[in-house]
């Protein structure tokens, strides 16, 4: 097996010759001095090389959209358009919604026209977000331990007022 190995190494450093001839007149039109490891080196920078070309050309071209998964760029900047323009046509539409109901109560005689305004209904549009304004328990024991120092820091200035006075 040692033989094996060392006669594949020494037949990669062998010198051969590579000559192409043309057929008709048997005339040399090269020839190089090859080895096999210089072949194996030739095509693996060449096939690393032609990767690399491929990559690139994928990849700063316009030839990524053809690729599953990718899409232009163009798709997604109308695609963000048309998603803020949907958002503020729903707005809009809600509202539009809420000044006709305002509308109807009117005619139906369930609102005074006197007491209805278009500002009034527009502004009940706007979206305020839901927070919870509750105190929790560590918030009311904090305040009333602010209270209990300040009524005694209170009750100390007003003693000591009283003894400055007399």
């Amino acid at each position: 097996m040692a033989k094996k190995k060392f006669n594949f190494r020494k037949k990669l450093f062998v010198k051969n010759r590579l000559v192409i001839l043309n057929v008709d007149t048997f005339e040399e039109i090269f020839s190089f001095k090859l080895t096999l490891m210089n072949v194996f080196v030739i095509f693996s920078l060449g096939g690393i090389f032609l990767i690399l070309i491929t990559t690139f050309i994928i990849a700063f071209t316009s030839l990524r959209e053809f690729i599953p998964g990718y899409s232009s760029s163009q798709l997604k900047k109308n695609a963000t358009e048309l998603a803020i323009k949907s958002d503020s046509l729903e707005r809009a539409l809600k509202k539009n919604e809420l000044y006709i109901k305002g509308i109807q109560k009117v005619l139906r005689g369930e609102l005074e026209y006197a007491k209805f305004n278009k500002d009034s209904i527009l502004s009940e549009t706007e979206e305020t977000p839901d927070l919870d304004m509750k105190a929790s328990e560590e918030e009311i024991k904090l305040r009333e331990e602010v209270a209990k120092t300040e009524k005694e820091s209170g009750e100390k200035d007003q003693n000591k007022n009283k003894s400055d006075k007399k």
